[in-house]
């Protein structure tokens, strides 16, 4: 480190005192803080939406919903607009995003502040030099050959450039170390106060209220669904409620008592003075994300302003608000800041950036962010609590604040999300999400901020959760663990000679031939899985049949039997796919996948309460474990412990009924995601290692063994099985999505999205799913990637992998109508290299039960 910024560093460090947070304590607002005065008042008594939280999301969300011509939009601030998170930000904006719909989040943001000062007549001080991330190393060129093919359906612009581009574009790099770049041309920064005023003026223009310094003391919920929000100023009556108070949204979920999972985590960046070197350039400068030096850097005026990223160990957690609540009276201070926990970040700075040596450092800011276990914020409506709606735990709450706001306005006013953005579901978490895990999670979350993003990531801290499969133990040093909505689930498992563990790469690793082997094992004899994760739901009452007919697009099964179902939205996007049977008359199991469960059962429980049906809906998911047994020798394992009949006359395909196998009860449900003979035996979760012991026993002539999630995908793709989140999302509708099957639309009931599906059909499609196989070399699709076509980006895939069977790499996408037909030649875009495609008709393998029927009839059926 220089001497002239060690002097500064010197100079800027406040000195150590005691306060009401300890080694936190609060240092009072300084230079960037601008004081707006308001006269408290409610105004009304009576409210559409009140949003409690005047940060940049809450003042987006008042903006957008009052710019849709929602009346009695109120928002209630405790202290002043942008206190809290807001006005201490960076207020980065950037294109990029490495999720998929995050992205239209982060689009739509930047177009809104493009156009927000014409609009509204504030400045918001939007510059847009754009931003370019730099790769040092081999493996982060992956990366972003990787994301460049998951942007390239997208409208927005990314570019890999090379290291001279680079250079060209920040004359101030040292060049050693840079191998690449990705650039997104429109990123920049947004200075965050003068964007949430302008904000501001835009709702009170449209005609929301915006109400502070008005603290929210309370919070009943009536019997009519309603609200009854208490202040000291009297209480207001509202239709719904959106929880967008940042930092303090942990207090207003204990009102109703919910635990949010969210922890404050302390964020520091630094400010330069004038740099001459950053003076004398004639445009401004790139924002740069150096990722191996985990900091973001950018011109602030004439100067640098940077932000460095800590490692889990040294970054620091404000955990005494979580306990304790957040101080009364906090609202625009600082921590004091603390540079010996960001050294090795700075002098990482001044190696890419040299000039930086010479600098002097005018301003520390140490302030609070939120941030949510996977550092996704929560967007949405919350399970169980009825008009309780939360857009909370923002790590990039500027970035985020626009689209966030257009979002959730859309979902208030239209009844469904515009577009899948399942990741930031709140319901996403549970009661599993404790504290502990919460604060290992953003420790990890935080420091993990510029790691390689791999696909099929694992991040391992906050695990085991207490939401363990009965097997868990007994599996756990056997295999490779997956985490699914707190749950821990085999992905693959050891065999002597195995490289095992967690092996992260962006092509073929240590899992893929042991996967080969479980594929083999399930086709040729019989395996076992835990789906112990799946959501579980018992639906029985009065209604039950007639709530069931109008909530799925398919009919009801008879008594004993299963199907495939479909939620529909009232536009016709699919918002769930599930398992129903019939167990008894007018009771109903119903099962989803993992990652859906309370997601789904918020819709259902929204139509109960919206239609007024007379049902109980029991959530099941942790009392009761699930295996699959699956493969030739199936029916020969199980038969040997039970008395039941499990011939296939006797116990059809998509039967289900209650049986003991080895003296222990069990649902069966004749039914695998594996295409292959198969039952799934729903049982308590105490007895699921007497169970799978008893199955693995009985299985030893068969040569059984267990299989895991990876193998089950591989076979579920040759059977041409659609898997919800991938093939079918809110951004699809089941027509384009191959669902034809499981759509009944001549049925008499009026499913919800009926009416929207018989348009589609009527219009036509534009796009369709396709079935693709690929000639690839050690690299395989996964989903996401851009498909061309004669030099152009014309769809793109929504899963993949390698066909065990087959040989050969193997993909769904959506396509246009004009390309969809067997035959047509693609490619696909695989780490930078576009790999010849060929549409095929689907299934590569027919299912058990077609290939058994076409037997029957005497045809040779493919495997």
């Amino acid at each position: 480190m220089s001497a002239v910024l060690r002097g500064a560093l010197r100079r800027l460090r406040p000195p150590r005192r005691p306060g009401p947070l300890g080694a936190a304590a609060l240092r009072p607002l300084g230079a960037q803080g601008r004081k707006e005065t308001s006269s408290p008042s409610l105004g009304k008594d009576r409210a559409d939406t009140v949003i409690i939280g005047g940060g940049c999301v809450g003042v987006s969300l008042a903006y957008h919903l009052a710019k849709a011509g929602l009346k009695d939009v109120v928002l209630l601030e405790k202290s002043e607009l942008t206190a809290g998170s807001t006005w201490h930000a960076a207020g980065l904006t950037t294109y990029f995003h490495p999720g998929i719909n995050l992205k239209k989040i982060h689009a739509y943001s930047i177009k809104l502040y493009e156009k927000l000062e014409e609009e509204t007549g504030q400045p918001v001080g939007f510059h847009q030099p754009g931003s370019i991330r730099i790769a040092s190393t081999p493996t982060r060129v992956d990366e972003f050959k990787y994301q460049m093919t998951r942007a390239g359906w997208h409208p927005t612009e990314q570019y890999l450039i090379t290291p001279e581009k680079v250079q060209e574009l920040f004359p101030l790099l040292n060049m050693d170390k840079v191998l690449a770049g990705l650039y997104n041309p429109g990123d920049g920064h947004i200075d965050p106060y003068s964007l949430t005023m302008a904000l501001a003026a835009g709702a009170r223009k449209y005609g929301a209220q915006l109400n502070y310094p008005v603290q929210v003391t309370n919070l009943n919920s009536r019997s009519d669904g309603t609200w009854e929000v208490e202040t000291p100023l009297g209480i207001i009556q509202a239709k719904r409620i959106v929880n967008t108070a940042g930092f303090w949204a942990r207090d207003i979920g204990k009102m109703i008592g919910l635990q949010h999972p969210l922890i404050p985590v302390h964020h520091q960046y630094v400010v330069t003075s004038t740099i001459p070197e950053v003076k004398a350039l004639k445009t401004e400068l790139p924002v740069i994300r150096d990722l191996e030096g985990s900091y973001y850097l950018r011109q602030e005026r004439d100067g640098l302003l940077f932000g460095p990223y800590e490692s889990e160990e040294k970054m620091k957690l404000q955990e005494s608000w979580v306990t304790n609540g957040v101080p009364p009276g906090f609202g625009k201070e600082l921590f004091e800041s603390d540079l010996d926990r960001i050294m090795e970040h700075i002098e990482a700075a001044m190696e890419m950036v040299p000039i930086l040596r010479k600098a002097d450092i005018v301003n520390t800011i140490a302030g609070p962010i939120t941030y949510s276990p996977d550092i996704l914020p929560m967007v949405g409506p919350h399970q169980g609590v009825r008009n309780y709606w939360v857009a909370i735990g923002f790590g990039y709450g500027i970035i985020h604040a626009g689209g966030v706001g257009k979002y959730l306005s859309d979902w208030i006013l239209e009844g469904e999300p515009p577009f899948d953005l399942i990741e930031v579901d709140p319901n996403r978490y549970g009661k599993w999400t404790t504290t502990e895990y919460t604060a290992a999670k953003a420790r990890e979350s935080y420091g993990f901020n510029n790691i390689v993003g791999y696909p099929k990531e694992e991040r391992f801290a906050g695990r085991p959760t207490e939401r363990t499969s009965g097997l868990y133990d007994l599996l756990k040093s056997k295999c490779s663990m997956g985490f699914h909505a707190g749950w821990e689930q085999p992905h693959w498992f050891y065999k002597p000679g195995d490289e095992t563990g967690y092996k992260p790469s962006f092509r073929r690793t240590n899992w893929f031939d042991p996967v080969g082997r479980e594929y083999k094992q399930v086709m040729e004899k019989v395996g076992v899985i835990d789906l112990s994760p799946f959501g579980k739901f018992k639906v029985k009452g009065t209604d039950s049949v007639k709530l069931l007919d109008h909530l799925f697009a398919n009919v009801v099964p008879k008594v004993g039997s299963t199907n495939i179902s479909h939620m529909l939205t009232p536009r016709g996007k699919v918002y769930a796919e599930l398992t129903v049977s019939q167990l008894y008359p007018g009771e109903f199991m119903l099962v989803t996948g993992s990652g859906s469960e309370l997601h789904d059962l918020r819709w259902i429980e929204e139509k109960v309460t919206r239609d007024g049906y007379k049902v109980e809906i029991e959530n099941m998911t942790d009392e009761m474990g699930v295996l699959s047994v699956a493969g030739p020798h199936a029916r020969h394992v199980l038969q040997k412990l039970t008395n039941e009949d499990l011939s296939d006359t006797s116990f059809k395909f998509l039967q289900c009924r209650h049986l003991k196998l080895s003296n222990i009860a069990v649902t069966a449900i004749r039914i695998s995601y594996t295409g292959e003979l198969g039952w799934e035996l729903y049982h308590r979760k105490e007895d699921s290692v007497p169970l799978y012991s008893a199955i693995m026993e009985a299985g030893q002539k068969e040569g059984i063994d267990n299989f895991g999630t990876y193998a089950l995908n591989a076979l579920r793709l040759e059977k041409g099985f659609r898997a919800w989140g991938a093939e079918m999302n809110c951004d699809t509708n089941p027509l384009e999505a191959g669902l034809e099957y499981f759509v009944k639309l001549n049925k008499a009931a009026d499913f919800t999205g009926k009416q929207a599906l018989k348009q589609i059909k009527e219009k036509g499609l534009k796009r369709r799913l396709v079935y693709l196989t690929l000639e690839t070399d050690n690299v395989d699709p996964e989903g996401n990637e851009s498909v061309w076509h004669n030099g152009k980006v014309i769809g793109n895939t929504t899963s993949g992998c390698f066909s065990y069977g087959a040989q050969q790499s193997l993909a769904f996408a959506y396509v246009p109508m004009e390309l969809s037909k067997v035959g047509q030649k693609l490619e696909v875009e695989l780490l930078g290299k576009n790999y010849p495609a060929t549409i095929i008709q689907e299934p590569l393998v027919l299912t058990e039960p077609t290939r058994m029927r076409l037997q029957r009839k005497g045809e040779s059926p493919k495997i």
